[in-house]
């Protein structure tokens, strides 16, 4: 007989979930869904209806990522199906990849044919794609494949700054650990509020995360652009706390205001000013997890002699208030000694 989550036995009501293993997934993707809506069954107690979980798979054997050989059931009836992520490696040949896993994505077809509500975790997402459901759905993944996915699913709308997206029985999550918000949201939804909460509690698991943008690292992406526009946004990066002078800029590289503009936008699809806002609020978010400079300093060492604007764009840019993004992503730093003026090292 099927366990349910919290392992006593299938329970009348339980929601069936699936957990699609496929060659090379990543494992703990795998269990993590499954593990913390275990801790969501204890935590309502025995009388709520639970869940019934499996790992299912069109093959009879599955290795997942780092060797595991995982056990797994035939790909039967559920009412959520889970498509975990793989490892994806700047050399990965992902049309190879995806072909290998034909079976997977004519399983994850007909499940959604029948109704099934369909999860990916991650880069679980292309899987998705290329079972042609991402058409006209708002979506995410992680941050860092973002790009990549609204390359090859022109058709869909990639939202990369967003945890957890559900359009239209899809639901896509961004990188990794935004599986644990998908599944708290989906125990709210089947237990309530109280047993999400609780279960977040147990498992030390943030209940309140919103977006994936403040985790973002632009230096892991690839970056934008033709010769002018490099030379352009190292000039700009290199005066941060300047103003903007867009009739200067052009001056500086012996083109007019308009092909500036022009050019800049063909090799980069933005402006210089959104170019540089970006920066400047890249190197804020710096200082503010290691440095002690009140938010006025750092505001003013990228250009901005007033707190507000600056801590809109910031809000605007990351999803957090600068005070938030401090206490939350603060690095562990050094004393300060007496002769550096009490600010911390950069």
């Amino acid at each position: 007989m099927a366990q349910d989550a919290a392992g006593t036995g299938e329970r009348p009501g339980a929601l069936r979930v699936g957990v699609l293993a496929y060659p090379g997934c990543f494992a703990s993707e795998v269990f993590g869904v499954p593990d913390l809506l275990t801790m969501a069954g204890h935590v309502a107690g025995p009388d709520a209806p639970g869940y019934r979980v499996s790992v299912v798979s069109p093959r009879r054997r599955v290795t997942a990522s780092g060797g595991a050989s995982l056990d797994v059931r035939p790909l039967r009836e559920v009412d959520v199906l889970v498509v975990p992520g793989f490892e994806l490696r700047p050399d990965t040949d992902l049309d190879a990849r995806l072909a290998l896993l034909a079976p997977e994505i004519a399983s994850i077809r007909a499940q959604a044919a029948a109704g099934t509500a369909l999860v990916s975790l991650c880069v679980g997402a292309f899987l998705l794609g290329e079972a042609g459901l991402l058409v006209r759905r708002r979506v995410t993944t992680s941050w860092l494949y973002a790009g990549e996915l609204a390359r090859r699913c022109p058709d869909a709308d990639v939202r990369p700054e967003h945890l957890v997206v559900t359009d239209t029985g899809v639901t896509t999550t961004a990188a990794f650990s935004a599986m644990y918000d998908f599944a708290l949201d989906l125990i709210r939804r089947h237990d309530g509020v109280r047993v999400a909460r609780t279960t977040a509690r147990v498992a030390l698991v943030d209940y309140a995360r919103a977006s994936q943008t403040p985790y973002v690292d632009p230096r892991l992406l690839p970056q934008p652009g033709g010769e002018f526009s490099q030379r352009v946004m190292r000039r700009l990066e290199q005066s941060l706390a300047e103003r903007y002078d867009l009739a200067a800029l052009a001056g500086a590289f012996q083109v007019s205001t308009r092909t500036l503009l022009r050019r800049f936008a063909e090799e980069t699809g933005r402006s210089p000013l959104a170019h540089l806002q970006a920066a400047r609020v890249r190197r804020a978010r710096h200082l503010l997890e290691t440095t002690d400079r009140t938010v006025a300093a750092v505001a003013a060492a990228v250009g901005y002699q007033d707190p507000g604007t600056f801590a809109a764009l910031f809000a605007r840019h990351t999803g957090h208030r600068p005070s938030a993004c401090r206490a939350a992503f603060r690095h562990t730093l050094p004393e300060s000694s007496p002769d550096d003026g009490g600010r911390r090292p950069e």
